[in-house]
């Protein structure tokens, strides 16, 4: 079986009573740590409204990123493609793949929240079409051709990239999705990994598994294939030693990071009515706050009922403070991680059965101290003097 790899996807989810430039360089501390820990992507999102959300140029930060970083892949989760010049934003795309030697990744969408399209005169209801346009000429510019064609939101004339891509044929590009088929019908065209973020309830878990078939179904109409190992699947986790401990560190920010919910966000995670949003995202296995246990089971949960995914990302968020934040990821890091891939049961095999032959062989390691000791006596011994020989 594939081993499940494990990112985090970096909204980010900040407070608006926080110093912003503290929490910009409180972000690329953040990257560092997540690259130490092992983690395998870092995604970073594009906001242009709502103040929590703050990051609006996520390829900045996938710069400052790869300066930090050695080893961790870093995307951009999402860039909004109606927003955006294909040709513009698929130059700068393919800098970075070749700044970050093919760590960078491209992860596009429609864009999440309303009020960006709205100040960027747009139409929300349009954004998904035209993320499908963006993107179809986007495709074909990564691909060599020269570009001319002209839309309701861009015009190109014979436009060519003067810079081919360092990844061939293209840096590993995903399209995002929540519960619309279009992020999953956009993948499936082009043969492109899935990002999906909606959490773990069952409502989640059922949408992640209609959007892979409609993604699959669709890659097989336009003659192309997809990977569940490219299928990526993102839930929000806070970590702690206990379950207790977990509930009172997201004392610190919950309840802000419910409010924005609540008030920005188009598809509300906690409904209104609800006046314990911590118990409820418990309950409704919407979020993990908990255990490296609790992790583990939902994760595993939500693989058989999506079908299986190839990444697990850790929603970022300031729901506790810095100090429990990092502690989180550690945990998860430190006992999460090799339980979901099974690297464990070598040691543990080799352990039990040291154990179970210690008796045994204690004797005989015993018996060797005993012998090297009757050496170490005989080498010591006077030796009886020689006679000289008669003369």
């Amino acid at each position: 079986m594939e081993s499940l790899r494990f990112g985090v996807f970096y909204a980010p989810f900040h407070p608006l009573d926080e110093n912003p430039t503290l929490l910009l360089e409180r972000d690329r501390e953040l990257f560092e740590h997540f690259d130490r820990l092992g983690f395998d992507e870092l995604w970073i999102g594009e906001h242009h409204s709502g103040g929590y959300e703050m990051i609006a140029a996520p390829e900045v930060m996938l710069a400052a990123a790869a300066e930090r970083t050695r080893r961790i892949r870093i995307g951009t989760g999402v860039k909004s493609l109606p927003f955006h010049n294909p040709f513009i934003l698929t130059q700068t795309m393919v800098q970075l793949d070749h700044m970050t030697r093919g760590r960078a990744m491209f992860g596009v969408g429609p864009g999440a929240l309303p009020m960006d399209a709205a100040q960027l005169g747009l139409d929300p209801s349009r954004t998904r079409a035209l993320m499908g346009e963006t993107l179809d000429v986007i495709m074909r510019l990564l691909a060599g051709e020269r570009v001319t064609v002209e839309t309701e939101n861009f015009r190109l004339r014979d436009a060519k990239l003067h810079l081919d891509p360092y990844t061939k044929p293209h840096m590993e590009m995903a399209v995002t999705t929540i519960r619309s088929p279009a992020g999953a019908m956009a993948a499936g065209k082009h043969g492109l990994g899935l990002l999906s973020l909606g959490g773990a309830s069952d409502m989640a878990v059922a949408a992640y598994a209609k959007n892979w078939q409609i993604c699959a179904e669709t890659a097989r109409q336009h003659g192309k294939t997809v990977d569940r190992r490219n299928f990526r699947v993102a839930i929000q986790m806070h970590i702690a030693p206990t379950r207790e401990q977990a509930r009172e560190d997201v004392r610190f920010g919950l309840a802000g990071w419910a409010r924005y919910a609540h008030d920005v966000l188009p598809a509300r995670p906690i409904p209104p009515e609800v006046t314990d949003p911590v118990q409820f995202l418990i309950d409704n296995g919407g979020a993990v706050i908990g255990t490296p246990d609790d992790a583990v089971r939902l994760i595993e949960r939500a693989q058989k009922g999506s079908g299986g995914f190839g990444v697990v990302m850790f929603m970022a968020h300031d729901w506790a403070d810095w100090p429990a934040t990092m502690r989180s990821y550690e945990l998860f890091a430190r006992y999460a991680m090799p339980r979901l891939n099974a690297t464990l049961g070598s040691r543990q095999e080799s352990y039990d059965l040291s154990r179970d032959r210690r008796d045994a062989l204690v004797p005989k390691v015993q018996e060797g101290v005993a012998d090297a000791e009757r050496r170490l006596a005989e080498q010591k011994a006077p030796r009886p003097k020689r006679k000289e020989a008669a003369q």
